[in-house]
């Protein structure tokens, strides 16, 4: 569940300015079609199975165009719905029901998307230790939400952004020098609190960055063989995330290997939305 101080802190500005982009003067169909203020109803319907996310700030998105709209429902974020399902009801002036309709629409389709596709590879890992983590390749204004969605589905959250912590990607390391330098440069800037990981294209390097002290060891696009002689390579001395072309239909033969995490930028950049819509909509 979001906590509604972080959502009033963290969350409104962004939803505003989605509302802002939808609505930059006035809603001129609805002002046409509904002059004067009259109270009605519209039912929200899931159009295809699966799992919901963003229910708040679906909500959210009226509460902010008038704080009387009432939107009743009885699932929570996380809860399976199935294709016909009616999901709740919106209450309140016509106006803002149709005016915040596709911006609300847009959160929850996409939110509820993410969680869906995480849980389906989530579920592929069933049976491991190995943990599925999203990235940072999220939409531009939308971390918060999609970070939450993959959460919801069953997936774990890899850093937030720059500041969470230290990753030495392919261009740190060859601004540094080398791994081992890197590594050294890292460990004098950043406070102790901070775990440092590199990313690793080959054997080689997965040696220097575990000689070099690295905590956790990131096996980039490596091939199955490789990563399963990487794993062994590391042992217990440091983490281990597999990262790079991770497919749905890869993750039985990754989890095999045993790496501690398993990192997936699909989560995010390419789960489809849910079709969800609010429908029925009358005056009361």
């Amino acid at each position: 569940m979001i906590n509604r101080v972080n959502m009033a802190i963290n969350i409104d500005e962004y939803i505003i300015n989605a509302l802002k982009e939808d609505i930059t003067s006035e809603d001129v169909s609805t002002n046409a079609v509904m002059p004067v203020a009259q109270d009605g109803m519209v039912e929200l319907i899931c159009k295809e199975d699966g799992i919901v996310a963003g229910l708040e700030v679906f909500e959210r998105v009226f509460t902010l165009l008038d704080g009387k709209t009432v939107f009743e429902t009885d699932l929570q974020d996380g809860d399976f719905v199935k294709k016909g399902q009616k999901m709740g009801t919106v209450k309140g002036d016509i106006r803002v029901l149709l005016s915040g309709e596709r911006v609300a629409l847009n959160y929850l389709q996409r939110m509820s998307g993410i969680a869906t596709y995480t849980k389906s590879l989530v579920d592929e890992l069933e049976g491991s230790n190995t943990k599925l983590l999203d990235t940072r390749k999220t939409t531009p204004n939308m971390r918060v939400f999609e970070k939450y969605a993959v959460k919801v589905g069953g997936g774990n959250n890899h850093r937030y952004n720059l500041s969470d912590g230290v990753m030495l990607k392919d261009n740190h390391i060859g601004a540094a020098g080398s791994v081992t330098k890197a590594v050294e440069m890292a460990r004098d800037y950043a406070p102790f609190v901070r775990k440092i990981e590199v990313e690793t294209e080959n054997l080689d390097m997965v040696r220097e960055a575990l000689e070099a002290g690295a905590d956790i060891i990131m096996l980039d696009n490596m091939d199955n063989d490789t990563m399963k002689k990487a794993v062994e390579i590391v042992g217990k001395k440091a983490q281990t995330e597999c990262s790079g072309n991770v497919t749905k239909e890869r993750l039985q033969e990754i989890k095999k290997i045993g790496v501690d995490f398993v990192s997936c930028g699909a989560l995010t950049h390419s789960a489809p939305i849910m079709d969800i819509s609010l429908k029925n909509l009358h005056a009361v």
